[in-house]
């Protein structure tokens, strides 16, 4: 059996990375968490864009046209989506939850979804940097698998 096991080497990937501005101490925190993940798994900061838009539903188009340009390896999306007093939250949390996950799938470019759903501020800024670097590793390890898939 042929196994394609984890690979988390990042040199020579390129990586997109959407970020909502919108919840701007906890996006800021996600970026820096992942930003620093990146280079430390080798990925050279000449290879990472970033694209910031207001918030977490303007993440998804400007993902698609990224996989479109072809010119990235891995996508990673990041933001905060705080629970509210309104239905708003749902739809939010909901939508761009899907969209992301359409993008990837239509495109066949892996997408790291760390767009964090959380009831509280306390509770986005004690996720941010573990999933700000995760959503890192997420990116790098489908980026290779997929290469080593064709």
């Amino acid at each position: 059996m042929k196994e394609i096991e984890k690979n988390l080497n990042g040199k020579g990937l390129k990586i997109g990375i959407v970020q909502s501005r919108f919840n701007p101490e906890v996006c800021e925190g996600l970026l820096g968490a992942c930003r620093s993940q990146l280079v430390q798994c080798g990925v050279a900061e000449d290879d990472i864009t970033l694209a910031t838009v207001p918030g977490a539903l303007e993440i998804p188009l400007v993902l698609l046209h990224m996989a479109e340009s072809e010119k990235f390896d891995a996508l990673i999306a990041l933001g905060a989506v705080i629970r509210g007093d309104t239905y708003h939250f749902e739809v939010v949390s909901n939508e761009s939850a899907r969209c992301v996950n359409e993008v990837q799938l239509a495109c066949g470019v892996p997408v790291a979804n760390a767009i964090l759903t959380t009831d509280t501020d306390e509770q986005a800024i004690v996720r941010m940097n573990v999933k700000g670097s995760e959503a890192a590793e997420v990116a790098i390890e489908m980026a290779n698998l997929l290469r080593g898939l064709a």
